[in-house]
């Protein structure tokens, strides 16, 4: 049962209220981070993994299957977890049968060696159907990450291209559980047998093309077993190609204590609005035996639950909720004293503005082709339409120095800005007063100034882009190189 006073919240944080991000007051917790965690013996970790268009049913799809594209036999993302220090062995198989559909994977959030990013054209050549690619790196961060393919990304992703990787070894106090959390939409058809395009005009120039059923780990509004009174971790994944959640949880104290995989000091959860590809780690205290929670959206005229947290069984722990944070992250700490500055803006193109025009004025749009439209742009440079061609680089940047980037939204529109191959500082915006925190996907509001530093530590040629797949594929995607 969602209160009233959760409407009232819903509303206050869809206005940009203090709900988004730290708290009004101090967070209530002071325990500080514990040393980085111990980097094991290496050892190798084996991954199969095939492409291909399987007829399978997930919970979400009322009893009928349909064409999904998994790595997989499964409906569900497969799950990969190694220990940190181990080595990670990837073969992949494109068994995709579309001519041209080629695949590649981008380990999104891992700070790994250039060549195994999976950017193709850029880094690495795409895997065409009936072809393999072997990846081998060893993740240097602990935490929660996924990945996916990055061609024709809108299809790909809308139709289960998609894992999860799990990193362990962050977690010195141990919690009482650890649950997966997995938000995805699906374009289904009216009839429920198929998908609906999976990139439009109308969507592409404006914050997406959503889909017709959200799911939760595949089912819609799912009941999570947990045990009672007890200190839980729910590793909440952000896999959607377009929608942005606003996460809250009723009936039960919660903290946020890590973003995009990286610890951050424990804070409270009031709401944390995620974009695609962000990923963020709570810990909950279930309610006593026989009591329900309820992780909510709040980016919605009402509050949406999307899933109830079922606590069973004795209780756990006793007095107040004091949650144990996670192990500092490798991340290497920015120069800000001596960091050299560089502006991007992030804007629509003249077609960008003229679509938004006509879907102001109701004109009918259809699907589009990527041949068709740069809709969005990047320091006014728009990626060619044609994906194999590469522009010239946005910045070079010097290995080892320290860089802020100031980002600037000038559209009306929210987008999700991902680096490859660093975790940033996120450092102040002009809107919100955000805890701190690292991440490699972070939220730009309309008419949001934000500054984030890292250190330019990874040499290589990396991609900066917007995750909503539709702004990514039609034209707001840059690259630097670090040399």
């Amino acid at each position: 049962m969602i209160s009233r006073r959760s409407v009232l919240l819903g509303s206050a944080a869809m206005a940009g209220s203090v709900l988004f991000g730290r708290p009004g007051s101090a967070p209530a917790f002071t325990r500080p981070l514990p040393p980085t965690a111990p980097v094991g013996a290496e050892s190798v970790v084996s991954l199969q993994l095939r492409a291909a268009e399987r007829q399978l049913s997930l919970p979400c799809f009322n009893g009928k299957s349909l064409p999904l594209w998994t790595f997989t036999d499964a409906a569900q993302p497969p799950v990969v977890r190694v220990k940190l220090g181990q080595r990670l062995n990837t073969h992949l198989v494109n068994g995709l049968t579309r001519p041209g559909e080629h695949v590649s994977i981008h380990w999104h959030g891992i700070r790994l060696p250039n060549d195994q990013d999976g950017v193709p054209y850029l880094v690495q050549p795409p895997v065409e159907p009936g072809e393999s690619y072997d990846y081998s790196f060893v993740p240097p961060d602990t935490g929660t990450f996924f990945f996916h393919t990055h061609c024709n990304s809108a299809e790909q992703l809308g139709r289960g291209l998609i894992g999860i990787l799990i990193v362990e070894g962050d977690a010195p106090e141990p919690y009482d559980a650890d649950e997966l959390v997995v938000l995805k939409d699906w374009r289904i058809d009216e009839a429920g047998t198929g998908f609906l395009p999976f990139l439009t005009q109308e969507g592409a120039g404006k914050a997406g093309t959503f889909g017709t059923v959200r799911s939760v780990n595949g089912a819609i509004l799912p009941d999570i077993t947990l045990p009672a009174s007890a200190d839980v971790r729910l590793r909440i994944v952000n896999v959607d190609p377009t929608r942005l959640t606003e996460i809250g949880i009723e009936g039960a104290e919660a903290a946020v204590v890590a973003i995009d995989g990286i610890a951050c000091p424990p804070f409270p959860l009031r709401s944390w609005r995620m974009g695609p590809a962000m990923r963020a780690d709570l810990i909950v205290r279930t309610p006593a035996d026989g009591g329900t929670a309820t992780l909510v959206d709040y980016f919605a005229a009402k509050p949406v639950p999307l899933a109830h947290l079922v606590a069973q069984g004795p209780a756990r722990r006793k007095g107040p909720f004091d949650p144990a944070p996670l192990a500092a992250g490798r991340i290497p700490a920015p120069d800000l004293a001596n960091a050299t500055r560089f502006p991007i803006t992030f804007s629509a193109t003249a077609t960008g503005a003229a679509v938004a025009d006509l879907v102001a004025d109701g004109a009918p749009l259809g699907p589009l082709c990527l041949s068709e439209s740069n809709l969005w742009a990047i320091n006014k440079a728009s990626w060619p339409s044609d994906m194999h061609q590469i522009p010239p680089p946005m910045a070079t940047l010097e290995r080892g120095k320290t860089y802020i980037f100031e980002l600037r939204n000038v559209t009306p529109h929210m987008h999700p800005i991902h680096l490859h191959g660093h975790s940033f500082s996120v450092l102040k915006s002009n809107r919100r007063d955000l805890p701190e925190h690292h991440a490699d996907t972070v939220l730009l509001l309309p008419k949001e100034r934000m500054e984030i530093a890292f250190v330019a530590d990874n040499p290589g040629k990396w991609m900066l882009h917007c995750h909503i797949i539709e702004h990514q594929e039609t034209g707001m995607m840059a690259w630097f190189e670090v040399a």
